[in-house]
């Protein structure tokens, strides 16, 4: 018995005439048809059994499209904000399943949380976190969570002042990027530990499995999100609890394989693996999109149910794109892992 699990940031996913962002930004219907055939290409292809999106404007659109690639479940909990009724903005995250979707619901933060984090009241998720409840095979009940965090752009711009000279132009630009990055840093942060919070809250009244699934906007190992990872949890206060640090913990899918990967190995033998970028920027790579997992898929545990035998960065359509068929898929890639069930 195997499960497959995906994640996919769809990149600006509007069904035209409707436009992303502003007026000019419409696909065309030849474009449309060819980023509607490549998601479909995909899914009937490689057969994820539930997979996450993110850059969701068309709702409707994604779920008759994965209805008809044989995902009978589709859940989402937002929809976004449109003006002059054909602008678009907000894209939400989505889920589809071939396994029964028992609850859908959005993540809400803990306000004692953010009270004790000195945020804003009126701090929120800037794309909210939408978590799924699905009847696995032999495993069960199980919360997937899908998430797009906030992007590094700068949330503090500056603008052209006729009154300065050049240089002190450039200063304020230059002043508005820092603090425009930092503040982006901290909405990001402050995502990832409030989405925390809340996993541990249902943790600890459900025990239900987990799955987090998404595009992170930055690396898992930057302090801004280290704090989702088990082993970034604790100090030696906690050293005698490894079985409640298992528990409430998550892992990067990646870990968990290439640690069974080269385990697995001859030790004269062993074969390197490289991860492999998941987004590409001005040409410098780096890997945004992640599946992190709790320990009932993790083989190094006890307790574990299945285990992951294949982690899988599907990057092909943006280091080495046919243009007819990969023109107007995505910037992001799929990132898939494979799970076998426990013998």
């Amino acid at each position: 018995m195997h499960l497959k699990f995906s994640t996919l940031n769809l990149q600006n996913y509007l069904e035209p005439p409707n436009a992303y962002y502003d007026f000019e930004q419409i696909y065309s219907s030849l474009q449309w048809n060819k980023k509607q055939a490549w998601i479909k290409s995909y899914l009937e292809k490689s057969s994820p059994d539930v997979i996450g999106f993110q850059e969701v404007f068309s709702v409707n659109a994604l779920k008759k499209l994965t209805e008809s690639s044989g995902f009978l479940y589709f859940g989402v909990i937002d929809s976004p904000t449109v003006e002059g009724d054909f602008i678009f903005s907000d894209p939400v995250v989505a889920i589809a399943s071939k396994y029964p979707i028992k609850e859908v619901s959005a993540v809400e933060y803990d306000r004692q949380t953010i009270e004790q984090l000195g945020l804003l009241d009126s701090m929120s998720f800037v794309k909210r976190i939408l978590r799924a409840t699905i009847v696995l095979p032999h495993i069960g009940l199980t919360d997937f969570y899908v998430v797009h965090f906030k992007s590094q752009r700068a949330l503090i711009h500056a603008e052209h002042d006729s009154s300065l000279t050049h240089e002190q132009n450039f200063c304020e630009f230059f002043k508005a990027e820092i603090a425009g990055g930092w503040a982006s840093s901290i909405v990001r942060g402050s995502e990832a530990v409030l989405l925390q919070q809340e996993i541990i809250s249902k943790r600890m009244s459900s025990n239900n499995p987990i799955v987090l699934l998404g595009d992170f906007n930055d690396s898992i190992e930057n302090n801004t999100l280290k704090y989702l990872l088990q082993r970034n949890l604790f100090d030696n206060t906690f050293k005698h609890d490894e079985r409640l640090i298992e528990k409430y913990g998550l892992k990067d899918s990646w870990d968990i394989y290439s640690k069974c990967f080269s385990t697995s190995q001859d030790s004269e033998n062993t074969l390197c693996i490289n991860r492999e970028s998941t987004h590409y920027f001005r040409g410098k790579g780096s890997v945004l999109d992640y599946i992190l997992l709790s320990q009932e898929f993790d083989a190094t545990s006890d307790l574990f149910i299945y285990e992951v035998i294949e982690h899988v960065t599907l990057n092909e359509h943006i280091v080495n794109p046919v243009f007819d068929v990969d023109g107007c898929s995505t910037d992001h890639a799929v990132v898939e892992v494979v799970l076998k069930l426990r013998s």
